[in-house]
């Protein structure tokens, strides 16, 4: 072992005297202190650096802050601190210092069986009774090597156990991963159709169960760089309702059919060339997933592509504008209610309407953003994975448009129509990734609204 340092050490040498005359460092030692429970490796990965690479000088201010993004778009990490200093020769000495987060973290405490908290508050009249009362408890951090371990025991509307196991790399060049991932699902109340662009709801909370669904699948992973990953799913899933919601809605599956089974196949790309994969003011990202379904019972089959696609810039101090687009496109144009679940019913929406759900195939959505960053402060405490507590405020100004083509039937006039919206509100970050948006909008049929979000754009 003493040989093999010492032929170490004089090949780090002989390199730093080479490239010394070409304004160049050889990283000679890189030291980490805080690591607790992440491995070293984790790290190295995520910079991309290791002892004996040759950079160039003028690049050592640009490769620290970019080393100290990487690390933070971990989510390990509160604080990550770099210092380079100038070793013998030609050599530097790399110290990175991290205080890391409490990996073990509670989710979903309470969860609306509404859409958001407006349509809980307004439409269903807050009633408690819609809330699903449990835990997700998340590892983020199983075993120290950003494995990913996910429990979930959920009561109330939905009760709901869950398992998920991420491995990240299964290989030396950590770029191979692979996943699995199960859980069971019941309701008294499910939604069954959608009428006047809402969402009409059947069942009784207090009577027997109609809707279970159970599902299963596998993931492989292949992240070859840091910004890029790959990621191929195969799942097969049971749904059932119970007799009332088939004879409510006898397409809700295919064949007049209370139960659908399929398997289904999905390829997901994922490019982050932001500077936060939290909260992203610069830089460019895409997703985009290709899904093929194979029904067994209740639907034949159904493919279909969507993607989201942004553009983060700075503008001026402080000053940050932002475009994001998501968009589907699906065959066949012709399928069971439950498979058409369009704008409205998860992320994506215009808004302003997060009062209406338009259910159909293709749709498109544009976003646009200018926001200013007024407060940004980072309080310490003594208190261990709560040593930093950054708080950042952005007040802002937005854009929305959408389109989504499907039948307009049972008085949904927002399908084949252009909506959209204009609007103000304020976006609030801090610890844990905690975000809150705050928004008033004012859409297209002159409606105006204050709404309340607890995601990104």
């Amino acid at each position: 072992m003493s040989y093999r340092l010492l032929l170490l050490g004089m090949m780090i040498l002989c390199a730093a005297h080479v490239y010394a005359q070409q304004g160049r460092v050889v990283v000679g030692r890189i030291d980490i202190e805080g690591d607790r429970i992440t491995k070293r490796s984790v790290i190295l990965r995520e910079i991309g650096m290791h002892e004996g690479d040759i950079i160039p000088r003028d690049s050592l201010e640009l490769m620290v802050n970019r080393n100290k993004q990487r690390l933070f778009n971990l989510q390990l990490f509160n604080e990550v601190d770099q210092d380079v200093v100038d070793g013998r020769g030609d050599t530097v000495i790399w110290y990175i210092r991290v205080k890391e987060r409490w990996y073990i973290i509670p989710i979903g405490i309470l969860q609306f069986a509404d859409r958001n908290i407006n349509t809980w508050w307004a439409d269903q009249g807050h009633d408690l009774r819609r809330i699903s009362a449990g835990l997700t408890v998340t590892d983020r951090n199983f075993r120290g090597a950003l494995e990913t371990l996910s429990i979930t025991a959920q009561a109330g509307y939905t009760q709901k156990l869950g398992l998920s196991y991420i491995l990240p790399y299964v290989n030396k060049q950590q770029t191979h991963g692979i996943g699995i991932t199960g859980s069971m699902a019941r309701s008294r109340q499910i939604y069954y159709t959608t009428a006047g662009n809402k969402l009409r709801f059947a069942g009784d909370l207090t009577g027997p169960v109609v809707w279970q669904q159970a599902e299963g699948g596998l993931c492989y992973i292949h992240r070859p760089g840091y910004a890029k990953k790959h990621t191929i799913q195969a799942i097969y899933k049971r749904i059932w309702v119970g007799d009332t919601i088939a004879m409510l809605n006898p397409g809700y599956f295919a064949d007049s059919s209370n139960v659908a089974r399929f398997a289904e196949v999905n390829y997901r790309y994922e490019y982050n060339g932001v500077d936060n994969w939290n909260y992203s003011l610069r830089g460019e990202k895409l997703v985009a997933t290709t899904v093929a379904r194979v029904g067994m019972e209740g639907i034949r089959y159904q493919a279909f592509v969507n993607y989201e696609a942004g553009i983060f810039r700075g503008i001026g101090k402080r000053w940050y504008a932002a475009a994001i687009s998501r968009g589907r496109l699906m065959l066949p144009q012709k399928l069971p209610y439950y498979f058409r679940n369009g704008l409205g019913t998860q992320t994506d929406y215009v808004r302003g309407y997060e009062y209406y759900v338009t259910d159909g195939y293709n749709y498109g959505l544009l976003r646009l953003d200018l926001k200013k960053e007024l407060f940004s402060r980072t309080w310490s405490l003594p208190v261990r994975y709560f040593t930093a507590v950054p708080v950042r405020i952005y007040p802002k100004v937005f854009f929305d448009a959408g389109y989504i083509n499907g039948p307009a039937q049972n008085g949904n006039t927002l399908n084949n129509t252009l909506m959209y919206s204009i609007g103000a509100g304020v976006d609030i970050v801090t610890l844990y990734d905690v975000k809150v948006r705050i928004e008033l909008a004012r859409n297209h049929l002159g409606q105006n609204g204050l709404y309340l979000h607890f995601n990104s754009e």
